[in-house]
């Protein structure tokens, strides 16, 4: 008789197969019907924000001093700002949803009826969350570039990289979906953890204006690595250090997607 302790470690590695597919197209078609509401609801926020502080505050501050060259501020706000839909986007659907999915609904343990295993359910969820965020990001990033905020050809590489970010994002809260026992548990993530990121990651204000010690965590943290990549792509320029910020969002990614498997794990174990 197997026990408790003969059973596999809730942090063995990811067991992946393509059976994750399935899930994702599950999710897809039952988002399809209201794809038109969903995309209204989530590029009106960041837009009222670009239009009020874009150019209300915009038209007092003027030019934002970005590595020794003036910015017109309403390019430094949308280029940090798009980077923080990425996050809302994909931190919404893997918190709310895939609760929802999981705990009140029961859908997972549906589909784990079936011959699908959990890993590819919770990877089919941070795949679906990316998606969503990377869908919502390039709705603005169409409005921006119809509203002529910035028409470098190297947007395209930012939209890459915006992907990336929806991917860091959905793990991270992934995290927070498998710790929570109703939605209000999520309060503690959008006031601990989402809300000073965004005052903390350069995207209303340059990171230069912080003291020394916030600037230094400022420096790690997932969305200011993501805004030091986009924003020169926004400018039409290259990031000077692509690859050290690249490797600490990759870090956030992998790492944070592991720790929400395992913590997944343990939930469905218990």
């Amino acid at each position: 008789m197997k026990t408790a302790d003969d059973a596999p470690s809730i942090w063995r590695p990811p067991q992946l197969s393509a059976r994750w597919a399935p899930v994702f197209l599950r999710n897809l078609l039952v988002w399809r019907k209201l794809a038109v509401p969903s995309l209204i609801g989530n590029i009106a926020e960041p837009l009222i924000w670009l239009v009020a502080f874009g150019y209300g505050m915009g038209a007092l501050v003027g030019s934002v001093q970005v590595n020794g060259t003036a910015v017109p501020y309403i390019l430094f706000l949308a280029s940090g700002s798009i980077c923080m839909s990425a996050m809302n986007a994909a931190s919404f659907e893997a918190l709310y949803s895939a609760f929802s999915r999981m705990h009140v609904q029961k859908t997972w343990d549906g589909i784990m009826n079936a011959p699908v295993g959990l890993d590819d359910v919770v990877f089919a969820e941070m795949l679906w969350a990316a998606f969503k965020s990377l869908f919502t990001v390039t709705a603005i990033l169409l409005v921006m570039l119809a509203l002529g905020i910035s028409h470098s050809p190297k947007l395209v590489v930012a939209w890459c990289v915006l992907a990336g970010c929806g991917l860091v994002f959905s793990s991270i809260a992934l995290i927070f979906n498998a710790l929570a026992k109703s939605y209000d548990f999520f309060t503690y993530y959008f006031t601990l953890f989402m809300t000073p990121m965004m005052f903390l990651s350069g995207v209303f204000f340059p990171l230069e204006q912080l003291p020394g010690v916030v600037r230094a965590v400022a420096h790690w943290l997932p969305l200011a690595n993501a805004v030091a990549l986009v924003r020169p792509l926004f400018m039409d320029q290259w990031p000077a250090t692509p690859w050290r910020h690249l490797a600490v969002l990759a870090v956030y990614a992998v790492a944070a997607f592991w720790v929400a498997l395992a913590l997944t794990r343990r939930r469905f174990r218990s």
